[in-house]
């Protein structure tokens, strides 16, 4: 069995309190492939943290703080998963990998990558180095060469 972090709790109470009003035991396990006794002991652990409002039986809902951890979580994963399309990985993949990444890259890390991704899509068009990566990628040759 994988272990499974607090962010991707947070993220999955997030996404399941938007779709019901309230993340069940029952559902956080299922969703996130875990027995419903770990998910009681890490609901405790965050309501400690006071990230979540837990009631066993009834379920959990977050604070405001978690609510606030979720969102930077869902701008961090939106910005992986953009820069991954940029250079060339399958829309697919590229969700599947920036839910992987997001929760072991640093906030440093990820603004740069936020910075970066907003820089090249605001660029008036894509830049020249975009299409000779491309032109890489698929021929394994430099378009422009070292002068």
């Amino acid at each position: 069995m994988r272990r499974v972090t607090k962010e991707e709790y947070i993220e999955t109470i997030f996404l399941l309190e938007k779709k019901d009003g309230k993340a069940q035991t029952g559902l956080i396990a299922d969703k996130m492939d875990v027995k419903p006794p770990s998910v009681t002991e890490m609901l405790r652990k965050l309501q400690d943290e006071e990230l979540v409002n837990y009631e066993p039986y009834l379920g959990a809902t977050l604070t405001d703080k978690g609510k606030a951890m979720a969102k930077e979580l869902m701008v961090r994963h939106k910005v992986i998963a953009e820069f991954l399309e940029i250079i060339g990985v399958d829309e697919n993949l590229a969700e599947q990998d920036a839910c992987t990444i997001e929760h072991h890259v640093s906030r440093a890390s990820a603004e740069q990558l936020r910075k970066f991704v907003e820089f090249i899509q605001t660029a008036p068009r894509d830049p020249q180095w975009i299409e000779n990566f491309k032109h890489f990628c698929e021929t394994g040759e430099r378009k422009c060469k070292d002068k």
